[in-house]
């Protein structure tokens, strides 16, 4: 073992400061969790493979077997980590999003990572104001600035439908970070978005949802 720490942040740093060939992780971690953290490392271009340690029963192992994830049970086996470990291999997007929809409670990123070469930065959720897709990029906007990152504005929307409202096929809002819904003189309607200069445009479909969730906070 090269590095050890309790929680999905500690590895990301970890990680950099290390870059080991495999991580271990445990699916349920205070803070961020396993399956956050991987999904955060497989954005690198370079990363280490992952496997996750588990309490969960056979059927979700199952699952995520079917997918060729490494898995380890617990308690862990010496013969059974060997063979894990030998098999490791980087995972893909689709192989995370099964574990994450197999084990987790309703739950969702934290953050959303931005890869800046080979590092990786790390952006609260809550200070997201929103994204927007423009042709083949996508943008997250934040209390910061803005960055470019490897989401597509439909997975984004799906995984934190909680959170944020499509305004617009090209826009994403944070539910939190919006402020009002305006018309101008031609009757086009724009949102308002707290902490940003910029009036965002709403697609004609979603005036009226808009202007429910005003009223409804």
């Amino acid at each position: 073992m090269v590095g050890q720490c309790g929680n999905g942040r500690d590895a990301l740093r970890l990680v950099e400061e290390l870059k080991p060939s495999v991580v271990l992780l445990d699916i349920r971690m205070p803070g961020m969790s396993g399956v956050e953290a991987a999904r955060h490392l497989s954005s690198l271009p370079v990363g280490p493979a992952v496997v996750f340690t588990t309490a969960y029963d056979q059927y979700a192992i199952e699952a995520y077997d079917a997918q060729a994830v490494g898995y380890l049970l617990k308690p862990v086996r010496k013969e059974r980590l060997e063979k894990t470990l030998r098999q490791a291999a980087r995972l893909t997007v689709s192989q995370l999003k099964l574990i994450d929809a197999a084990g987790r409670d309703a739950d969702h990123r934290r953050h959303i990572a931005v890869r800046a070469r080979n590092e990786l930065r790390l952006i609260p959720l809550t200070e997201v104001q929103y994204f927007r897709a423009d042709q083949k990029y996508v943008s997250v906007h934040h209390l910061d600035g803005d960055d470019l990152i490897d989401d597509s504005l439909t997975d984004l929307a799906d995984e934190f439908v909680s959170l944020f409202v499509r305004i617009h096929r090209s826009y994403l809002v944070s539910i939190a970070h919006l402020e009002a819904v305006e018309r101008n003189p031609e009757g086009k309607h724009y949102v308002r978005v707290r902490g940003c200069g910029e009036l965002l445009p709403v697609g004609r479909r979603q005036v009226g949802e808009l202007k429910r969730l005003l009223t409804a906070r």
